[in-house]
């Protein structure tokens, strides 16, 4: 079974909390406290209903808290650094200033090595670069000097021009490839390779295609010996396929991609739909990771 391959990696503890890799799916939910993100921009871009939606992630079983401050969707525009540290430190702040999230792990998803170093010193416990390290050259040596883990996600360009650069001679080799190197500049700056999740990128510089067969193909990435962390939650693809063009009406189709990854091996789950998916992935785990 694939699946289970992942139960021979080292588990990690965020805040007194076991992540055994192979054993379960767990939750990254997702919190943009941005203007425009592709599904939730503007809904929680203040630091009150940040703070709801973050309690409601967790009520509702999220592993992991993401937050962001910079939309990566298709053709989003680059914020400036100062606009995304006042969008996520305050967040991060609040959030580890109340006694209910003391013992939730934090994720910052940043592309910049000082946001994510001041995510950190806040109080966050992880970085998430949809980049690799690739927009910003101190965010290898920021993460090795923090001791902190990193997920490195593949990708082509920029947001603005991600969508023009999707074609491969060979997908999933080349996505291999270009994580494999991602790991070994990490590991050469001085990053535990432990302290290393890899993420295929769905959506990202793809095709709707060719997101389907990276979910196809998700078992060719646990060669690379990392946690595997997918984000399809209401990405365009399934809105392609089941006609919606409403990004918060693709629950069901969210699930489904879901499974599917859960079947390929895959470790951590990036989602908006918190409560749904948590479930999904319970049932989904008891069949295939029993």
């Amino acid at each position: 079974m694939s699946s289970l391959s992942s139960k021979n990696l080292a588990a990690w503890t965020l805040r007194d909390r076991p992540f055994q890799w192979g054993q379960q799916t767990y939750l990254m939910g997702v919190l943009n406290v941005t203007p425009d993100s592709f599904s939730d921009g503007g809904q929680f871009n203040s630091l009150e209903s940040a703070l709801n939606q973050a309690q409601k992630m967790v009520t509702s079983g999220a592993d992991i808290l993401d937050i962001g401050g910079q939309s990566t969707r298709p053709n989003a525009e680059e914020v400036t650094l100062a606009e995304e540290l006042d969008r996520v430190i305050p967040v991060i702040q609040a959030l580890r200033q109340n006694p209910d999230f003391s013992q939730v792990p934090i994720s910052i998803d940043t592309t910049r090595a000082t946001v994510a170093n001041a995510a950190i010193v806040a109080g966050a416990d992880l970085i998430n670069d949809v980049s690799s390290g690739t927009f910003d050259a101190e965010m290898f040596p920021i993460v090795a000097k923090l001791g902190v883990p990193i997920a490195l996600m593949h990708s082509r360009g920029t947001p603005k021009t991600m969508q023009t650069l999707t074609d491969y001679q060979d997908l999933i080799r080349e996505i291999v490839e270009f994580l494999e190197l991602r790991i070994r500049g990490a590991i050469a700056a001085g990053i535990d390779r432990h302290q290393i999740i890899i993420d295929p990128g769905i959506g990202f510089a793809k095709k709707q295609a060719q997101n389907l067969e990276i979910l196809h193909q998700l078992p060719a990435f646990q060669g690379l010996g990392c946690p595997i962390l997918v984000g399809v939650s209401r990405k365009s693809f399934i809105g392609h396929i089941i006609s919606q063009p409403d990004p918060q009406k693709r629950g069901w189709g969210t699930a489904a991609a879901c499974v599917s990854a859960i079947v390929g091996g895959t470790d951590i789950l990036r989602v908006h739909d918190v409560s749904e998916m948590h479930d999904v992935c319970r049932v989904a785990d008891a069949i295939w990771r029993s």
